[in-house]
């Protein structure tokens, strides 16, 4: 892919965390909503929101995300958002609870995949994924298996021609 070109991401998702597969093993996929502003819903349908950095924790038996960017609104001059606030997600009460034993075992963090709306109503959701830090050697074999992948797919084009 050349330099300066934005990858599409999936019909639907507002913001994808790729970087999410390359640090971590991602073991289980959760999907909550989220409690935003109007001006946060409006700059999230204008596509500006990444989620590189962010996590999600547990704090008194809530769900919150931190880190992830929404950007600005460019309408609402002065009712603006803080773009790095922390929002609330929302789940039910007993998968918190489940997420949070998982949580206190050595390792395990929650990373949010993508954000998109989704359901009936269209409401801004977020996938969350129980997640396992990689280590650099799996990063490496990682980084290796997609070049020589890409070496035979460049192969086998050629040898089309």
């Amino acid at each position: 892919m050349a330099k300066g070109k934005k990858r599409k991401a999936a019909p639907g998702d507002v913001a994808t965390n790729r970087q999410a597969a390359f640090r971590y093993n991602l073991l289980e996929r959760f999907e909550c909503g989220i409690v935003l502003t109007g001006t946060e819903v409006k700059a999230l349908r204008a596509g500006g929101a990444q989620l590189k950095d962010s996590y999600a924790t547990v704090k008194d038996g809530e769900l919150w995300l931190i880190g992830a960017y929404i950007a600005p609104y460019a309408a609402a001059a002065r009712e603006n958002h803080d773009p790095e606030r922390t929002r609330k997600l929302l789940m039910h009460r007993s998968e918190i609870q489940r997420l949070t034993g998982r949580l206190n075992e050595r390792g395990f963090t929650l990373v949010p995949t993508r954000i998109y709306f989704g359901g009936e109503r269209q409401r801004v959701k977020v996938e969350l994924a129980l997640a396992r830090g990689k280590d650099l050697y799996d990063k490496r074999e990682a980084i290796k298996s997609r070049d020589t992948a890409r070496e035979v797919a460049r192969e086998l084009r050629d040898a089309a021609r």
